[in-house]
């Protein structure tokens, strides 16, 4: 499995278009039993990023991720900003300490993402969140990587695991954010930030060449 620079912004360019373009559909999820600003503090936030796309500083991969990082995180409103922002800017630090950018490097940045996420929103697997969609797909592609998977079959077993994950958190009770306050009134629909990362792993498995 082979990344480069330009695998990198290709996956962020489908990270954003797909947040913009689920604006409805992810604010529709989040307004079950969250506040309903999922879907559009993620769509503002990354029409940022697109709006000043060939502006972005491409000096390497991880100084491009910081940037994305910036952005997100001054620009996306509630807690989705720290969270995602973090997200990134911890995938840049691990990018940044390895001069080979290959599957071993995506294990990584998806970790340090993981464990930013965590820190941040004081979460863990099993809570409702969109951990409980990355976790699951970080493993899957650690596991065919490790079969030897070209990168398109990685990518696609990925986005099976994100989805199957993502509807898997119907049965769980929300432990964080808004959603928590519903206690166990949050059983029964999916979580719309695990969700989120089902749909654009899809859409990076579709997009993949």
């Amino acid at each position: 499995m082979a990344v480069d620079l330009a695998g990198i912004e290709r996956v962020v360019k489908i990270i954003a278009r797909t947040a913009v373009d689920n604006e409805t559909y992810f604010g529709e999820l989040d307004s079950v039993v969250g506040d309903g600003d999922f879907g559009y503090s993620l769509a503002r936030g990354f029409e940022i990023v697109l709006a000043d796309w060939d502006d972005l500083d491409r000096t390497d991969a991880a100084t491009f991720l910081q940037k994305i990082a910036l952005i997100i995180t001054g620009r996306i409103g509630g807690t989705s900003g720290p969270i995602w922002g973090t997200a990134f800017l911890r995938a840049a630090m691990a990018v940044k300490s390895r001069e080979t950018l290959d599957g071993d490097t995506v294990l990584a940045m998806l970790d340090a993402a993981v464990e930013g996420i965590k820190a941040r929103g004081g979460a863990d697997v099993g809570d409702k969140t969109l951990l409980d969609a990355i976790v699951p797909m970080r493993d899957t592609i650690a596991a065919r990587l490790a079969d030897g998977a070209s990168t398109k079959e990685i990518a696609d077993a990925a986005a099976a695991t994100a989805r199957e994950a993502a509807q898997a958190t119907q049965t769980m009770q929300a432990m964080r954010g808004r959603a928590a306050y519903t206690g166990e009134r949050s059983i029964g629909s999916v979580d719309a930030g695990a969700t989120a990362i089902g749909v654009i792993a899809t859409a990076i498995a579709e997009q993949w060449s």
